[in-house]
C-alpha cells in the first residue's frame, strides 16, 4: 500500500517567520493552495506568492483582538478528515470544506514572555489557543496530514518536501506529529508551571537534549537533558562526559558558596573537593589547592571564583585536568590553557541556580530544596568554655561551606584557609575521621591549630578525642546529639572550642 501523500494544501499561521520563506517557496513550486492568516499572510504577500485568506474559507474575520482566527469546523474539519473514510468525504462535499494536508504553526512565545518579567496580562495573552489546537489536530491526523510545529523542524520538512517531490510518507508524517506532540506538551507543562502552587505536582519537560558519549560506564547509554549554553560557554575541548557534568555540577555549586570573596580555587574529583584554598592572589589559591591533595587532582576538575590570570594558567597547565572553569580569563591564559587540546575551558555565566534537586527513586521521583542554608556567624554557638578565636570561625566557616558540599558521612580539616584533607563517604564519622587525618598526614599537612567540620553530630566523644590527638583545636558541627554533653565535657577539659550551628548537612 502506498503511504506517499502530495501536499496540495497548506495552512501556514506562524508567529516567528524566520526560514519560512524558502518553504513558502517551495510550496509555492509545487502548486500548493496556501490558506494564512494576519501577519503570516502579509508575509506571504509580500513575497509575490498567492495566498487564500481564512475569512475567505470560514466567512468570519479574526475577532476578539486576534483571539479567534482559525477555531471553526471549516479549519479544523479541513485538518482532521480522514480520506479514506466515506463519511468524512461526503461531509467534506457537503459542507464545502476544503481539504488542508500541511499546517505549519508555532506558538506564541509563552516561557521567554515570562522570563523577560512582563506583567500577567501580557503573560496570558500569550497562552496560544488556536496554535495548540491545530498542532493536536493535524498531529492526531499524521496518516493523512503533515504537521510542522516548530521553527526547529523548518530544515527537516523543507528537506522531505525536496527530495520527494512535494510529497512525505507516512513515517515522516509520524515523525514530525511525534516532535508536534512535543512541542505541545511541553508547551502546556510551561503554561502549568507558572500556575502551579501545588508542591504535590510535578511536571518536568526539558526541550534541549544532547546525546553523551556515554553514561557513568562505557556500556551505560547517557543523556544530558537542558541548556549547558544558558550556564556556560564553551572555549575549548571535547564534549563533555557524563561524568564530567557531575563534577562540573558539584564543583559550580561548591564555588557559589564563595562567590564575590577573594580569590579561591577548588579542584574536584568524583564530585568531591580533594583541594580548596583561599588567598590573596589566585595563583596563591590555586597552588594551595592543590597542595592539599596532589594525587587525586590528577585528571580532575578546577573552578576559580575570579578571574584566571596568566600566571596562574601557567600554573594549571603542568597539570592533566579535564575542566578548568572559571567566570572570565585573562586572553593569553586562555591560550596557555589551549596548549592541551582536550582540555575542556568554560566561562561560568553570572546565573541563578535551581533551588530544587530532583531524582529518581525506586519507581518514582524524589524532589527536595537544595540546601540552600550556609553556615555564618550569626548561626554559630558556643558550647564550650572555650571560644574560637577570629581566625578560627573564619577556618570553621570555610570548612563547613566544604563540608556541605562532600559526601556524607564527611569530616573536613581546614587550616588558614586551606583544605588539609577530608574523610568523604564513609559509613561512620570515625571513619571519615581518621581517613582525613592519614590523608593530611601522608602530604604533610601540618594538623597543629587545624580546625573540624562535620555534616553531622557526634553520637559519641570518640571524634573530638581523636581529632585533639591529632592537633585540631576547634570544631564546627550541627549539635542535636541526645549525649551533645560528652563531647561538650572532652572539648571543656582538653582546651579545644566547639561551636553548634542548627542545621545538619547531609549529602547523599
Amino acid at each position: 500500500m502506498n503511504t506517499t501523500k502530495k501536499i496540495q494544501s497548506a495552512l501556514i499561521s506562524v508567529f516567528d517567520k524566520n526560514g519560512l520563506e524558502p518553504i513558502v517557496q517551495e510550496l509555492h513550486k509545487n502548486n500548493v493552495i496556501i490558506y494564512s492568516t494576519g501577519g503570516t499572510e502579509t508575509f506571504i504577500k509580500d513575497l509575490g506568492i498567492p495566498v487564500v485568506p481564512v475569512e475567505d474559507v470560514t466567512s468570519y474575520p479574526s475577532i476578539l483582538g486576534g483571539r479567534v482566527k482559525t477555531l471553526h469546523p471549516k479549519i479544523f474539519g479541513g485538518i482532521l478528515n480522514r480520506q479514506d473514510h466515506d463519511g468524512d468525504i461526503a461531509q467534506m462535499k457537503e459542507y464545502e470544506i476544503p481539504q488542508i494536508d500541511l499546517v505549519i504553526v508555532d506558538l506564541y512565545p509563552f516561557e521567554k514572555t515570562v522570563a523577560s518579567g512582563a506583567n500577567e496580562a501580557d503573560i496570558i495573552e500569550k497562552i496560544d489557543i488556536g496554535g495548540i489546537s491545530l498542532i493536536r489536530a493535524a498531529a492526531k491526523n499524521f496518516k493523512d496530514t503533515v504537521i510542522v510545529a516548530s521553527v526547529n523542524e523548518y530544515d527537516l520538512f523543507l528537506t522531505m518536501i525536496q527530495e520527494n517531490l512535494g510529497s512525505t510518507t507516512l513515517e515522516q508524517r509520524r515523525l514530525l506529529a511525534t516532535k508536534a506532540f512535543h512541542v505541545s506538551s511541553h508547551y502546556d507543562g510551561a503554561i502549568f508551571n507558572y500556575f502551579n502552587t501545588d508542591k504535590n505536582i510535578l511536571k518536568i519537560s526539558e526541550e534541549k537534549a544532547t546525546p553523551l558519549r556515554y553514561g557513568e560506564n562505557p556500556h551505560q547509554e547517557g543523556v544530558f537533558f537542558g541548556d549547558f549554553e544558558y550556564l556556560f560557554e564553551k572555549l575549548n575541548g571535547k564534549e563533555l562526559s557524563y561524568n564530567n557534568l557531575l563534577d562540573v555540577d558539584a564543583a559550580v555549586n561548591l564555588m557559589n558558596e564563595f562567590k564575590g570573596q577573594q580569590p579561591t580555587f577548588a579542584i574536584l574529583k568524583h564530585n568531591n573537593a580533594c583541594g580548596v584554598a583561599q588567598r590573596a592572589s589566585m595563583k596563591e589559591a590555586y597552588l594551595d589547592a592543590l597542595a592539599g591533595d596532589p594525587t587525586s587532582a590528577f585528571g580532575g576538575v578546577l573552578i576559580a571564583n575570579g578571574a584566571i590570570d596568566n600566571a596562574t594558567a601557567e600554573e594549571i597547565n603542568k597539570l592533566f585536568c579535564e575542566v578548568v572553569i572559571a567566570p572570565a580569563y585573562d586572553s593569553e591564559a586562555i591560550e596557555i590553557l589551549k596548549e592541551k587540546k582536550n582540555r575542556i575551558i568554560l566561562v561560568l555565566q553570572d546565573i541563578t541556580l535551581p533551588t530544587k534537586q530532583v531524582r529518581t527513586c525506586l519507581n518514582g521521583i524524589l524532589v527536595q530544596d537544595k540546601d540552600n542554608i550556609t553556615d555564618n556567624r550569626e548561626h554559630l554557638k558556643t558550647v564550650t568554655n572555650l571560644a574560637p578565636t577570629e581566625q578560627e570561625i573564619d577556618d570553621l566557616l570555610f570548612a563547613s561551606k566544604i563540608c556541605k558540599h562532600t559526601k556524607s558521612n564527611t569530616i573536613v580539616l581546614v587550616k588558614d584557609g586551606q583544605l588539609c584533607a577530608s574523610g568523604t563517604g564513609q559509613t561512620s564519622r570515625v571513619d571519615a575521621l581518621r581517613q582525613a587525618i592519614e590523608k593530611a598526614q601522608s602530604f604533610e599537612m601540618n594538623l597543629e591549630g587545624a580546625v573540624m567540620a562535620s555534616d553531622a553530630f557526634f553520637p559519641f566523644p570518640d571524634c573530638v578525642e581523636i581529632a585533639n590527638n591529632a592537633g585540631i583545636k576547634a570544631v564546627i558541627q550541627p549539635g542535636g546529639s541526645i549525649k551533645d554533653d560528652l563531647s561538650i565535657t572532652y572539648c571543656d577539659k582538653n582546651n579545644m572550642a566547639m561551636v553548634f550551628t542548627g542545621t545538619r548537612h547531609f549529602k547523599h
